[in-house]
């Protein structure tokens, strides 16, 4: 029997041809393509284009999947059998692009917050939001996750046009390269250019802190009140209306992923994110006198000129550093072989240190 997958209604969830040859061997057990819309503690919901159905690993899959970056995501694919509610995942299809963050809390592990996307919408207020340290990180995700990032000033209706001038030179020199939209969800201001962005098909994830107006954004695109709001704290920080990560399905064809405000943010990056968002510093760098400058207090270094010119601010620099760090650090506590390394070095370093004579003995 042969069974249809290349149906309107999974191309309008954004499956292509491209996936064919990976699906083939699948499609000869019986099973059937579908995409991960939302994800609980307990389980899943998919959509094979027609219907949303309640989802559970198999618990083989499960045991196999046990590294947590391997473990569906919204926006996954993943292949189902035909059984009753709940609808067991028998396999999950690769990803082409991931916005994956360090898990919160101090076990050193990623965390995939969507999958298979095209578009990292940054969402930051212009008023009481506006973090160029926080956006670096940000764009340095979205440039490692593969799609491509755009920054959405929102709540611009509540500034002056001066101050709406100065956030956007704000966010540009933290995030070099990537476009910024100004947007209202009482004015309607840049709705409509977000709306050209948002093609038929085309899958974006919606990231930023509590409180930016996220959940007005996605009703106003949806054109109604789907999801639930709530007003800012009377200390300024946001409260969390978004309490799971889900898949809408936008009115012009798009698709969106909705995500919960994120206060912890940190970088899980090989470094090809990271060169994106720096590339500024990095042009820089390349004019330095020495090729293994260190910016400091090396002649000829073509970084801090900048700064004393004015044209780089230091504390971009000193971001440079904090973020290069952290995931050094990361990549060293995440490969055992690494981390054993460097416990060997420490213990010789101790060692080394407890055998010296002591100078201070007569």
């Amino acid at each position: 029997m042969t069974i249809e997958w290349r149906t309107p209604a999974l191309l309008a969830l954004g499956w292509s041809d491209a996936r064919a040859t990976e699906l083939a061997p699948l499609l000869a057990r019986g099973l059937l393509p579908a995409r991960v819309v939302a994800q609980h503690r307990s389980h899943y919901v998919v959509s094979d284009g027609a219907r949303d159905h309640r989802a559970v690993l198999r618990g083989a899959l499960r045991a196999e999947l046990d590294a947590t970056p391997h473990l569906p995501a919204v926006g996954d694919w993943v292949a189902i059998g035909h059984t009753s509610s709940p609808v067991i995942v028998e396999a999950v299809l690769s990803r082409r692009s991931a916005f994956v963050r360090q898990r919160p809390g101090v076990a050193i592990a990623p965390q995939v917050v969507a999958a298979n996307i095209d578009l990292a919408l940054i969402a930051t207020a212009v008023a009481g939001d506006l973090n160029p340290r926080r956006l670096e990180r940000y764009a340095t995700i979205a440039w490692e996750s593969g799609a491509v990032p755009l920054v959405l000033l929102t709540k611009a209706d509540l500034v002056a046009v001066d101050e709406l001038a100065e956030a956007r030179v704000a966010v540009s020199a933290a995030a070099p390269g990537v476009d910024v939209l100004a947007v209202s969800t009482h004015t309607g201001e840049g709705l409509d250019a977000l709306a050209r962005v948002l093609v038929p098909a085309t899958t974006a994830v919606l990231v930023g802190s509590s409180g930016v107006g996220k959940s007005s954004l996605v009703n106003a695109l949806l054109g109604g009140e789907r999801l639930a709001t709530a007003p800012v704290r009377a200390d300024g920080r946001g409260r969390h209306t978004t309490t799971h990560r889900e898949l809408v399905r936008l009115a012009s064809g798009a698709l969106l992923i909705d995500t919960p405000g994120m206060r912890e943010l940190q970088l899980w990056s090989d470094g090809g994110g990271f060169a994106a968002s720096f590339a500024d510093v990095d042009a820089l760098a390349a004019d330095c006198r020495f090729g293994d400058c260190a910016h400091g207090s090396e002649p000829g270094c073509a970084v801090r000129a900048a700064i004393a010119a004015g044209s780089l601010a230091l504390e971009r620099l000193e971001s440079y550093f904090k973020l290069r760090r952290e995931m050094e650090r990361h990549a060293r506590l995440s490969d055992p072989r690494a981390a054993a390394d460097a416990n060997r070095r420490l213990r010789a370093m101790h060692r080394a240190q407890y055998s010296m004579p002591d100078k201070r003995d007569p």
